[in-house]
């Protein structure tokens, strides 16, 4: 007798980020930027101190407390998880029952469908205009159609980089009675934020996390907000100690100091700008087809032959970027040099 797998789980393919060591990474949205050497001192500091012999605080009370004072929500409506990806889990394995359906957007964050096949759940897709427009009553016709019991979307959207406004996101809430998961893992570099709203639905879970403008995506650090009763079905189901003491310790650190993650975000968004101003003059030569607005820390492009130009930026020039289908790129927004020593290889190429 031989084990067979399960079929879902036959077919199962790794994440498959792009590896290797290049000169410059633009393909993962993280930051360019780094804690200074006092920063560094300070936070080395409190991990030393930590009880490595003791299980960690099972709520994560601390970086609970700092990311709620920042962003000026209560904490008893915060649950920490082990970086987003382990928070969407929960919610699927939580939130939907057998044979229940879950809407989702594309193109969106691809590990939303990812989950949804290992819960077996259905996933409906609802497939974006050629602008990357969401059409709110649209969403809401399918979700009632298909009978959805939960839509999850990212505002701002990866890879897509545009934002749905707060009056729509709010339309799309009330008019459903799925529960909604909002993923506003690039909210810190918009302002169309629901956070201070969130008591107010009973539908509603917003994803937040401290891998984009606080810089640590090594950390993995992700918080999920709701209202009381949603927060203590969360919280029951995860893990004991799903987030281990340096992690809480480092982003406590971090999540104290306000002027810091404002200062983080205000950088980020300029190099956007700046890769975007840079970006301009081959759109206007024919050499890029689109440059989508942006509300995030990249820009997404089209242009023909994206998989050649992808290819061409990692062998020759050892820069990595983004590929989506035969026609758009998705470029994280580095440090000057690097915005710089891109534009100048893309202009080599094209």
């Amino acid at each position: 007798m031989s084990y067979t797998l399960p079929e879902k789980a036959a077919t199962l393919q790794p994440y498959d980020p792009v590896e290797g060591s290049y000169a410059i990474r633009l393909d993962a949205n993280e930051s360019w930027l780094t804690p200074d050497a006092a920063t560094r001192e300070q936070w080395g500091k409190a991990v030393a101190a930590m009880d490595f012999n003791r299980y960690p605080d099972p709520l994560a009370a601390a970086p609970v407390a700092a990311f709620a004072k920042m962003y000026g929500v209560d904490p008893a409506l915060v649950t920490a998880g082990n970086g987003s990806d382990e928070l969407i889990s929960i919610l699927m394995t939580t939130f939907l029952q057998k044979g229940d359906a879950m809407l989702c957007m594309a193109p969106d964050f691809s590990m939303y469908r990812f989950y949804t096949h290992l819960t077996e759940n259905r996933a409906v897709v609802y497939q974006k205009d050629d602008d990357l427009q969401i059409d709110v009553d649209a969403v809401l016709a399918l979700a009632k159609q298909e009978q959805v019991r939960l839509i999850i979307f990212s505002n701002p959207c990866n890879p897509t980089s545009l934002g749905l406004d707060r009056e729509a996101v709010r339309r799309l809430i009330r008019g459903t009675d799925a529960l909604v998961v909002l993923d506003e893992a690039y909210m810190d570099f918009w302002d169309q934020s629901l956070l201070d709203e969130v008591a107010d639905y009973d539908n509603l879970i917003i994803l937040r996390t401290a891998s984009k403008a606080l810089g640590l995506a090594a950390v993995r650090l992700g918080l999920a907000v709701a209202n009381p009763r949603l927060t203590a079905v969360i919280r029951a189901a995860k893990s004991p100690y799903n987030v281990n003491l340096a992690t809480q310790t480092l982003a406590a650190e971090a999540l104290s100091d306000p002027d810091y993650q404002r200062r983080c975000a205000e950088t980020l968004v300029t190099a956007r700008r700046e890769l975007a101003a840079g970006l301009a003059p081959l759109l206007n030569a024919g050499k890029l087809t689109r440059l989508y607005d942006s509300c995030t820390n990249f820009v997404l492009v089209e242009l023909p032959d994206a998989r050649r130009v992808f290819e061409t930026l990692k062998t020759q020039y050892s820069i990595v970027v983004r590929c989506f289908g035969d026609n758009r790129l998705r470029i994280t927004a580095g440090s000057p040099d690097e915005n710089a020593a891109l534009l100048q290889a893309l202009n080599d190429i094209l």
